[in-house]
């Protein structure tokens, strides 16, 4: 494309805005130059880090959080790149943005190093205190992924998943989603202090979103891909490794690096929200599983444990 042609190109996108040419160039004229650290707010970011202690490694573990946050987000916006997608979506397409997902969580699973020996133990056990209630549970980002990746009923608690009533309400279905249980008194059935508050922030949007993704998370997306699609190697390929990744893989990395910090057997530490950490976190207990068509019953029967 040449001058004249770039300039009319321009002139004909600027005109479809309702903006004239001689006004987005003048624009041009007195704008300054785009540099790294505005475009990607590199000030902004790095002020992010705020810590509680006097402890140097509660520092480590800030950052280790943002990181996985940014990596979250970026897993949402691959998924929308599916699940919202008004264009008829190809084996090529499905399995390509899969597997971007699975690389950041492959990211994540590898990450794990930082801080399980990134900071001292005795550091870790003083700056915890200060965290609670707070807990990596309430990250709502890492919520609506498997919200956007699966169907509610493979969320629901697996001791209610066969007889939840699958046309109640988006309430009732939150109420007895998996992670409920980590956030209960089970001899009295109050909720703690560390649920209570992440509802009061984001219940409504939950509920909001999974209405939203109900019809488009990424395994109705597969059920309504063709035939010959759904049977396409790579993809299915594909569905498993995000699915195995995710729900065992990245879970063990989280659970053997809080294992480090919360002991072992009878000497187990709760987590800072309170909970089991070992029964919510394991995925032989919880048998999350994204796309459960996908895998043998052996498979099934042994989850979390191959």
């Amino acid at each position: 494309m040449n001058k004249d042609e770039l300039l009319k190109a321009i002139e004909n996108k600027y005109e479809k805005l309702g903006v004239p040419l001689e006004t987005m160039l003048e624009g041009l004229l007195h704008s300054t130059p785009i540099t790294y650290w505005d475009y990607i707010q590199t000030d902004a970011l790095l002020g992010l880090q705020i810590p509680r202690t006097t402890e140097p490694d509660e520092m480590v573990f800030i950052m280790y959080h943002q990181v996985n946050e940014l990596l979250f987000k970026m897993v949402l916006w691959e998924i929308d790149q599916i699940s919202l997608s008004e264009e008829a979506i190809t084996a090529d397409k499905f399995s390509k943005h899969l597997m971007r997902i699975s690389r950041y969580f492959d990211m994540l699973c590898n990450s794990f190093t930082v801080m399980q020996d990134g900071m001292d133990v005795e550091q870790y056990l003083k700056f915890r205190n200060t965290l609670a209630p707070a807990s990596g549970f309430q990250s709502a980002q890492y919520r609506k992924i498997e919200f956007a990746s699966t169907e509610l009923i493979n969320l629901i608690d697996a001791r209610y998943r066969d007889t939840i009533d699958r046309n109640s309400s988006f309430k009732n279905a939150f109420d007895h989603l998996y992670w409920q249980a980590a956030g209960k008194n089970h001899q009295t059935g109050n909720k703690s202090i560390l649920i209570k508050l992440f509802e009061k922030k984001y219940m409504g949007d939950f509920i909001d979103f999974m209405e939203d993704y109900n019809d488009c998370n990424l395994s109705t997306k597969f059920k309504q891909l063709p035939e010959d699609v759904q049977k396409n190697e790579e993809l299915v390929k594909a569905m498993r490794h995000y699915d195995y990744t995710v729900n065992v893989k990245w879970v063990m990395a989280h659970y053997n690096a809080a294992g480090k910090y919360l002991g072992g057997g009878d000497k187990d530490l709760e987590a800072t929200g309170g909970s089991n950490w070992r029964k919510y976190m394991h995925p032989k207990y919880q048998r999350r599983i994204f796309f459960p068509y996908l895998w043998s019953e052996e498979e099934l029967k042994n989850w979390g444990t191959f």
